[in-house]
Parts: structure tokens; sequence; C-alpha cells
């Protein structure tokens, strides 16, 4: 196994981390919904705390990816800003501000992920967006990043969307907000190959 270490905040699904641990990264999973404390599965760790409060492990940390909340940020839910109020716009950039200030203290190459979002007006307008057609994966549903420290943007291969997006036609359910934010396995493993150590070098 490797001693590199990825990193995957606001995580709770294998989409992100796979492809790094397949190839023997270990990668940290943290995110407040995960079980309390750290369990490990092969290569991944799964990390259940709170990002306001967490310490990033000591090691070679080599990549981050994070996933901060959007559904108190993102432009779809504008409609209902009004009536959330103050606290959750608040919290979500705080939320967001913590992960800026992670990645950047980690010094690794890193992306944020968001929709479309506010955020653009309160730090900075995002460095790319993408569908997940752009990578392979046959729907719609437009993302920014906002990326630093040397991350390479993986090239698109676009292929044509058999639907528009498919998030509004998920049924209610308790997991409904983790399988709209969980990240298309097309671009996880378009970044995956153009950020790992050995490809940079290459």
């Amino acid at each position: 196994m490797s001693d590199q270490i990825a990193l995957f905040l606001f995580n709770k699904t294998r989409n992100a981390p796979q492809f790094w641990a397949d190839a023997g990264f270990l990668c940290y999973c943290v995110d407040i919904d995960n079980p309390p404390g750290e369990s490990r599965d092969g290569s991944i760790i799964w990390v259940g705390a709170d990002i306001e409060y967490w310490i990033p492990p000591r090691g070679n940390i080599v990549f981050v990816m994070a996933f901060p909340p959007c559904t108190d940020l993102a432009v779809s839910g504008a409609r209902w800003f009004k009536s959330k109020g103050l606290r959750a716009l608040s919290k979500a950039i705080a939320l967001f501000a913590k992960t800026q200030e992670i990645v950047e203290a980690v010094g690794a190459p890193y992306c944020i992920e968001n929709p479309v979002s506010t955020i653009s007006s309160y730090w900075r307008k995002p460095d790319y967006s993408f569908d997940p057609c752009d990578y392979g994966d046959p729907y719609t549903k437009k993302t920014c990043l906002w990326v630093g420290n040397g991350f390479v943007m993986p090239p698109k291969q676009r292929v044509e969307p058999v639907q528009g997006s498919k998030m509004h036609l998920l049924p209610p359910s308790d997991n409904r907000a983790d399988l709209r934010s969980a990240t298309p396995l097309g671009f996880s493993k378009a970044v995956f190959e153009a950020n790992n150590p050995s490809a940079r070098r290459n």
C-alpha cells in the first residue's frame, strides 16, 4: 500500500475515492453523518467528524477533493433562501470557508465541487464547470469546480446525454440528497487519472 494520502471532505460514498483506493492510496472520507470516529475498509478510512473541528492526518497528502453542503447555496433553491434565514446561509458559507482553509493549509492539488451557487458572489467565480456527460455519464447536472495547488482538469470526452438532468426524477427518500450529490463515476475516474502523482510525473 502506498504511503500517499488522498482526502475527501463531506464525502459519504465510494464514488470519489474508489479509483484512488484501488490504486493503493490511503483515502480519508470525512463527513459528520459517517459513523462517529474512524472505521477502515481496505484503503478507505471513513471518518465521522465535524469538518469545523477535524484535523487532517499527518503524512504525505497528495490530493484533496471536497463537496461542501450546497443546499443553502445552490441557485436552484434560491426561492427558499429567504424562508431559511440568515443562519442557514451563514453556516453554509462557514463550511465552505473552512474547506478552503483546509485545502490551502494542506498544500496538495485540490478541487472543491458545488453546483451553480451563490458562493461565486461571496468568494470567487469557479475555475471550471462540467456536466456528467462530459465524462461518459449520459446525463446533465452542471457542476462547478474551484481548484488550486496544481490541480489538473481532465480533458472532456463528451457523450450525448440520453436525458437531461435526472436529479429531479429521483423519488423522495432518506438518502435522496446523498444520491443527488454523489460524484459521477466517469468524472471521478478522469480526475484520478489526471491528478494521481504517477501520472503527473509522466
